[in-house]
C-alpha cells in the first residue's frame, strides 16, 4: 500500500506550498501569536494511512526473568507501590508504551507478600507467568489466580494484589491504557484510605456467579460498562479453543481465536481493552494481515514465529511480543506435532468505539510476507 502511486504528496489535494522569504517570515509572525499555517504541517498530521510511532518488538522471559527476581531484594514493596519491570517500545520511550498506547510490564510479589490498596483511571489486567499463590481484591472481591489465568481490574475499581504462597513468588503481566488515560489528560489515582480492603467472604465469587452456560437470574442487575466476571482461569479457556477447533476452520489470519468476553453483552471485557486467546494447530502458518489497532501478545504455549512487518520474531512460552498498528503480521506454529496458543490484549475497543476499525488482508507471494530481516533468535 505505501508504494501506490496514489500517495503521492505532490498530488492536487495534499498541501504542496513551496516556501518562500516572504512565507518564512509570516510563518514567525504567526508563531509569536502561537499560531502557525496547517499547510505546513497537514502532511505529517494527516497522514495516507497510519504512521505509528511504535515499532516491532520482541521481549524474551528467559532474559528478563532473573531480572525480573532481581527487584525482590532491591525494591520494597510499600517503596514501589507496585514492582513491577516495565516493558518500554523504543519508539514509544516518551510515554512508557509497550506499544501505541498500552502499557506493559512483569510485576512480581515475593512469599506471603500483599501490596497496598489503590485505584486509578486505567484499567487494568493481568496474565500470570509463574506461581501459585497469586490473588487480587477487586472492588472488595477475592480472586485467587494461577499460571496462565487471565484476570481484569477495571478503571476505578479498588484493588490490591499479594501471594499466598509461603515458598516462591509470582510473576504476572500487568496491562493498562495509561498512556491513552495521559493522552486525554483525564489520569487520577488514589491510595485506599484504609490501606487495605476487606474482602468478602466468598472467594473466586464473580467466576462461581457466572459459571458454565447459565447467568444468573433475580439477582441485582449488573449495569457497569465492564465485565461482571473479574477472571478468566486458563483450562477452561483453552478447553473452549480446543473445543471449537473441532467445529471451526478458524481465522485464516489468526487461527483459532476467542474473544475474553463479558457474559452479559458477548463484547470486550472492558471499554478501552480487549482480550483473545488464539490456537495455531500443530505446524500451522496463518496468512498475513493488517488492522487499526495495537496489540500485545504473550507466547501461553508452545513455541512458533511471527512475521511482523516483514521480521521474523521467534517465540516460546512466557515471550512477549507486540504488533503496531496497521503493520502486516502472521503466526507459524513451529511444532508439528502439538499446539501453540497465544495470550493478546488490544485497543480494540476503543477502535470499535470510535469507528476507526479498519483491516485489510495480504495478497501477494500466498498471503505471506517476504521477510527483510530476522530478528535476533
Amino acid at each position: 500500500m505505501t508504494g501506490n502511486d496514489s500517495y503521492d504528496d505532490r498530488r492536487i489535494g495534499r498541501a504542496r506550498v513551496s516556501d518562500s522569504q516572504e512565507l518564512l517570515a509570516y510563518y514567525d509572525e504567526l508563531a509569536k501569536l502561537e499560531a502557525g499555517a496547517l499547510w505546513t504541517v497537514a502532511n505529517e498530521i494527516e497522514p495516507w494511512y497510519p504512521q505509528p510511532k511504535s515499532v516491532p518488538v520482541l521481549w524474551r522471559y528467559a532474559d528478563l526473568r532473573p531480572l525480573v527476581h532481581r527487584a525482590l531484594p532491591l525494591v520494597k514493596a510499600d517503596d514501589a507501590g507496585r514492582r513491577v519491570v516495565m516493558l518500554v517500545n523504543p519508539g514509544r520511550r516518551d510515554i512508557s508504551a509497550a506499544v501505541g498506547l498500552l502499557y506493559t510490564g512483569l510485576q512480581i510479589m515475593g512469599p506471603g507478600e500483599a501490596m497496598t490498596a489503590h485505584r486509578h483511571q486505567a484499567a487494568a489486567l493481568r496474565f500470570v507467568h509463574e506461581g501459585t499463590g497469586a490473588w487480587t481484591i477487586v472492588d472488595g472481591q477475592k480472586l485467587r489466580v494461577g499460571p496462565r489465568d487471565f484476570a481484569i481490574t477495571p478503571n476505578g475499581s479498588w484493588h490490591e494484589h499479594g501471594n499466598e504462597s509461603e515458598e516462591a513468588p509470582v510473576v504476572w503481566q500487568d496491562g493498562l491504557d495509561i498512556p491513552l488515560v495521559n493522552a486525554l489528560d483525564a489520569g487520577f489515582y488514589e491510595v485506599h484510605p484504609e490501606l487495605y480492603q476487606r474482602p468478602g467472604k466468598v472467594v473466586n465469587s464473580s467466576l462461581l456467579s457466572y459459571s458454565g452456560n447459565l447467568l444468573p437470574y433475580g439477582m441485582e442487575k449488573w449495569t457497569r460498562p465492564y465485565s461482571p466476571v473479574f477472571g478468566y482461569p486458563w483450562e477452561p479457556s483453552y478447553q473452549a479453543l480446543l473445543d471449537l477447533a473441532k467445529a471451526s476452520a478458524g481465522s485464516p489470519y489468526d487461527g483459532v481465536i476467542m474473544q475474553y468476553a463479558n457474559p452479559l453483552t458477548g463484547g470486550p471485557v472492558m471499554p478501552t481493552m480487549g482480550a483473545h486467546l488464539q490456537l495455531l494447530r500443530p505446524g500451522q502458518a496463518t496468512t498475513a494481515h493488517r488492522h487499526t489497532g495495537s496489540v500485545v501478545y504473550t507466547a501461553a504455549k508452545g513455541r512458533g514465529y511471527s512475521v511482523i512487518a516483514g521480521r521474523r520474531f521467534d517465540w516460546q512460552q512466557g515471550d512477549i511480543f507486540c504488533v503496531p498498528s496497521w503493520a502486516w503480521h502472521e503466526h507459524v506454529n513451529l511444532d508439528q506435532g502439538e499446539d501453540a496458543c497465544l495470550f493478546s490484549f488490544n485497543d480494540f475497543p476503543v477502535m470499535d468505539s470510535l469507528t476507526f476499525t479498519r483491516e485489510e488482508a495480504y495478497f501477494e507471494h500466498g498471503g505471506h510476507q517476504p521477510i527483510v530481516q530476522d530478528s535476533d533468535k
